[in-house]
């Protein structure tokens, strides 16, 4: 199987994995520079740096790299650990790079305006595959968004049928009104998505909480899924600014650093 067309199928399929390269050889080793290690999620493997101990402790680190979602870097000096004593006259050292293979991040805008806009171009520019739901085609359509990988016009309800998001998609309802956004929520907060999030104002915040919690019985543990209002707090006031506020927002939240940047009230339930 080779390990490139491999790591493609995962990335398309939503599923982790760690790559692990040997990098820098010195000496003998049971292996060769550039020899790969693919450890997939479930920990099924494809390609081998060596076998042996030092392969169990590559496997064992990729583990950690999936988790974690940061490289590593290894070093293994096998003339000096006799646990590494693979029955061959190798002496040497090597180091081996270990990076996170992530999915395909996949942006989900429910809404097809202005800001939509501007967040699909800005959205792509930073890695995301974007797709666009919209039930009307005059605003969902290729002209409008030529960089999206996908376009729906329809009904949502329908268009909910088809989606399949995994907990490394986004989700962002910027439709033109609260009873639009209330039926992307009610379906979002049902998904694996990693990240929820509903533009508005603070006002349109509260009603919608209350609506839902009081209304149709969703659990306030559903609801703190969701960030509202979103994006970095950077004065943002075109739909350009927003748009990069966003998208800050949700590569703080890919890279793990959103403690660190400085966002609105991180839950939908801290504004209401």
């Amino acid at each position: 199987m080779d390990i490139y067309e491999e790591i493609s199928r995962l990335r398309r399929a939503g599923i982790k994995a760690a790559l692990a390269t040997i990098v820098n050889v010195r000496g003998s080793i049971p292996s060769y520079e550039s020899a790969k290690l693919l450890v997939r999620e479930d920990g099924s493997i494809v390609g081998t740096v060596g076998g042996g101990c030092v392969e169990a402790e590559v496997w064992t680190a990729a583990r950690k790299v999936i988790e974690e979602e940061k490289p590593r870097k290894l070093t293994f000096n096998l003339n000096n650990n006799p646990s590494y004593d693979t029955g061959l006259l190798c002496g040497g050292t090597l180091d081996i790079f270990v990076e996170p293979i992530l999915p395909t991040p996949y942006l989900y805008i429910f809404g097809a305006g202005h800001v939509s806009m501007a967040l699909s171009k800005v959205a792509t520019l930073a890695g995301f595959s974007t797709i666009i739901i919209d039930d009307r085609d005059t605003y969902a359509n290729r002209e409008r968004f030529p960089e999206a990988a996908e376009i729906y016009a329809d009904d949502y309800e329908k268009i909910f049928e088809r989606l399949l998001p995994n907990s490394s998609s986004f989700l962002i309802a910027v439709t033109r009104g609260h009873r639009d956004d209330m039926r992307v929520l009610r379906w979002a907060i049902g998904t694996a998505a990693r990240y929820i999030g509903m533009i508005g104002s603070k006002r349109k915040v509260i009603e919608i909480v209350k609506y839902l919690e009081e209304n149709e019985g969703i659990a306030a543990a559903q609801l703190a899924r969701v960030h509202s209002p979103i994006g970095l707090d950077i004065g943002a006031i075109s739909p350009e600014e927003i748009a990069v506020s966003i998208v800050a927002e949700m590569i703080a939240v890919r890279r793990g650093a959103l403690q660190d940047a400085k966002p609105h009230p991180k839950s939908i339930l801290a504004v209401s």
